[in-house]
């Protein structure tokens, strides 16, 4: 917790200092969405089956679950559309709540909306495991990025079937990772990220808030953030505790997850 602390109090002091946040303008209209062809962006066949049974929308059938997910991406994007936010982090107090499975879902269905485009970066760098949810075995990811020179195009991977809609892995696994997190380096990759075309949402999948200081080094380079939630596992201190943690940012709210009713 003592890490956990001192993370705050640094994302604190730059967001008064105005360091901690880029600064960016509303994004322009985009007249003619199809016009966007991923030239560089590796385009990756994934496997159906795997994406259906970590329940991910593009491969199930309409329901109750896709409809709570459409519901969701819309009460999102109404907020992020009146702050003219386009970056937003996907979070929660502590591990195997479902972050992952709402940070795909959330994107997949923004993605399907006529004027944008969405990137759905795994920013969880000690355990990242966004990929496996699609069947796709990446070459290189964030890490990689922020440790060698290597070109963004090459770490980005649009899976074949979902238009305009792409993926960051995380890379290799990094025990270092919330000096990279917060580096000036990561910041300055948001900013190039939302300005690269206009009208795109980016979600980072973030770690657990009070498992490790990896969320709180990075959120002050986004917009806002959404804490997931599990029924009846969730503790309502954590909660309370990683609400209060996320101050730094604009806490859009929380998301209920595994619930049976």
């Amino acid at each position: 917790m003592e890490k956990i602390k001192q993370a705050l109090d640094k994302a604190r002091q730059e967001r008064k200092q105005g360091t901690g946040q880029v600064a960016r303008q509303p994004a322009q209209p985009v007249v003619d969405l199809s016009s966007i062809k991923y030239t560089k962006t590796q385009s990756v066949e994934g496997s159906h089956e795997r994406m259906r049974e970590n329940r991910l929308v593009s491969s199930m059938e309409h329901g109750e679950y896709t409809d709570a997910l459409k519901i969701l991406s819309t009460q999102v994007l109404q907020r992020m559309k009146e702050n003219h936010w386009s970056s937003i982090a996907v979070t929660s107090p502590r591990k195997a709540e479902g972050k992952t499975t709402i940070a795909l879902n959330l994107g997949i269905s923004i993605s399907k909306e006529v004027e944008y485009t969405v990137l759905v970066v795994d920013a969880n760098m000690r355990h990242g495991n966004m990929h496996e949810y699609f069947g796709i075995k990446p070459k290189h990811g964030l890490s990689e990025y922020l440790t060698s020179d290597i070109e963004l195009s090459d770490v980005l991977i649009n899976p074949k079937g979902l238009d305009h809609f792409v993926i960051l892995p995380s890379g290799s696994p990094l025990q270092a990772s919330s000096e990279l997190l917060g580096s000036p380096k990561m910041c300055s990759l948001v900013e190039e990220l939302t300005s690269r075309y206009p009208k795109r949402i980016i979600i980072f999948d973030l770690p657990p808030v009070l498992e490790t200081a990896d969320t709180l080094a990075f959120v002050p380079c986004v917009d806002s953030a959404l804490v997931v939630v599990e029924d009846d596992v969730t503790k309502e201190s954590d909660l309370k505790t990683a609400i209060e943690l996320l101050s730094v940012t604009n806490i859009i709210g929380t998301v209920l997850n595994k619930s049976m009713y």
